[in-house]
């Protein structure tokens, strides 16, 4: 019996001690402070996703820049070594500037000769009731 009594003097002490605490850190009102609290985690939440779908967006827009560099960079050295390829090479007449069209002893710059159009064709097939493919 005396066992009994303290284990229940015990939890009762526990019960008593928990409720004091959850009044002072929630105050009388403490089933709308749990709700104040889950819209607070909420809000951080959102917040938190904000900032990193900003950061996603900021490094996806650093990434573009930089390749954006790279490329044009590449690009200046193309036209860089092109203008001084035909200079190193004996044998090659230069050009005057102007609207005339590339030649074709100038490798680094492609000539705008009109290409055909790819079409697709189906595979010939043997048999005799299907027409032969039309080549142009």
């Amino acid at each position: 019996m005396a066992r009994d009594y303290d284990s229940q003097l015990l939890e009762s002490v526990a019960v008593r001690r928990r409720r004091m605490r959850d009044a002072l850190l929630f105050g009388a009102q403490r089933a709308r402070r749990t709700a104040d609290e889950r819209l607070g985690k909420l809000f951080a939440g959102i917040a938190i996703a904000a900032v990193l779908c900003a950061g996603c967006v900021g490094w996806s827009f650093v990434q573009h820049t930089l390749a954006k560099q790279k490329a044009e960079q590449q690009r200046q050295q193309q036209q860089q070594q092109g203008q001084m390829q035909p200079l190193g090479q004996p044998g090659t007449s230069q050009q005057p500037s102007g609207p005339a069209s590339p030649s074709p002893s100038n490798p680094s710059k492609p000539s705008k000769s009109p290409k055909p159009a790819k079409t697709s064709q189906p595979a010939p097939s043997h048999s005799a009731t299907s027409p032969a493919p039309v080549q142009s």
